[in-house]
């Protein structure tokens, strides 16, 4: 390892990033996109940095040359001997997660919708406005000061106060319960189709959720499924690296590995979030492929309309994010919402972070009465 000394400057008391930092953020983005290939990400950044002249503005002359030194040195990249080539490394998937965490924040901060909730640690505790009654074992700091005295004042005289327990008031409170939670993803090909990138906030928000879920609720549980011909479990160090494929949309068995995935967890509350952007287009049938691209195929709709009633049954709530507006799939939408009796959104992708983090607080909580 070796240091760099330069003239002390004090813009970086101004906050502003260093020239490192600024690389780096354009670097994970582009290593997201690029599905973890590092020396594409980097071709890619040389080609920014040609156009867009991003080194001519560092002080001290800081090139390309030694951001890549100082990614090596620093651990976000490393050599695989078996491959040959450089890959990421775990320090370098925690970063992007984390930074999917605050871009997600920032943007409820920013209150797009005006209805969001932020909570940054699992609280266990929230109170609401409407009190009850006290009994054994509530927590005296939810007690209702105001209503409390009104109750005693109905009995009490000029020369002697009373205070009865039956006269103590306290706030209902949410709790925070238990949640296992499995996160779909639609990897088909409509994913990056139609000149608009829906990947890459799709995966943002997964990576966003289960740094969440491993920072401040780690008793419950997250899940990732992707899904496209078929389906298959994704590691959380994988997330930032999916990519798009040349697959239709195998919404049964997505919905399938969810179910039996969930059925194996012992948890008070069981949800599938399942962002789409398309209509169920095949299935798997006597072990073959069965498609069908044009419209709505109403004998892969049935099935996973069926599916859904499943998940009903196991108390396995289901909510859509559908990342498309198109008017013919909502009927679909809306059938499989029906059918489970779960909950759809119509989301633009800059929404889509901030209706998930409302959906997943608020089927954490139970009310205590």
């Amino acid at each position: 390892m070796h240091f760099k000394y330069s003239e002390w400057s004090d813009r970086f008391n101004k906050n502003e990033k260093s020239p490192f930092d600024t690389l780096l953020n354009l670097f994970q983005e582009l290593l997201s996109i690029a599905g973890g290939d590092v020396s594409q990400a980097l071709r890619w950044l040389n080609q920014l940095d040609d156009e867009y002249e991003i080194t001519d503005q560092f002080e001290d002359g800081y090139g390309l040359g030694d951001f890549i030194e100082d990614l090596k040195e620093r651990g976000y990249i490393e050599f695989d001997d078996e491959q040959s080539i450089m890959v990421p490394t775990s320090k370098t998937d925690r970063s992007i997660r984390k930074k999917a965490l605050e871009e997600i924040f920032n943007q409820l901060k920013k209150g797009s919708k005006g209805g969001h909730k932020t909570v940054y640690s699992g609280r266990g505790l929230e109170r609401q406005p409407e009190t009850r009654s006290w009994q054994h074992g509530d927590d005296t700091a939810h007690i209702d000061g105001t209503g409390t005295l009104m109750n005693a004042l109905k009995h009490t005289t000029l020369d002697q106060f009373s205070l009865r327990e039956d006269d103590i008031e306290v706030y209902n409170t949410d709790h925070y319960t238990s949640a296992a939670t499995v996160l779909l993803i639609d990897l088909s090909h409509s994913m990056i189709l139609y000149g608009e990138d829906r990947i890459t906030p799709a995966k943002k928000v997964a990576m966003a959720l289960s740094e969440l879920i491993m920072n401040s609720y780690e008793k419950d549980s997250l899940d990732i499924i992707a899904f496209g011909n078929e389906a298959w479990h994704i590691e959380i160090k994988d997330l930032p690296y999916l990519k798009v494929g040349p697959y239709h949309t195998n919404t049964l068995q997505g919905l399938q590995m969810a179910r039996h995935t969930l059925q194996r967890k012992k948890f008070a509350n069981k949800q599938i979030f399942m962002i789409t952007d398309g209509k169920p287009s095949c299935m798997i049938e006597n072990g073959k492929l069965y498609k069908n691209s044009f419209g709505l195929d109403r004998k892969i709709v049935n099935k996973v309309l069926d599916e859904a009633v499943k998940c009903k049954r196991d108390q396995i709530s289901i909510t859509t994010f559908m990342i498309a507006r198109d008017p013919y799939l909502q009927n679909f939408v809306r059938e499989l919402t029906e059918a489970n009796q779960g909950r759809a959104y119509y989301s633009s992708l800059n929404e889509l972070g901030g209706y998930i983090f409302e959906d997943y607080i608020r089927n954490r909580r139970k009310n205590v009465k």
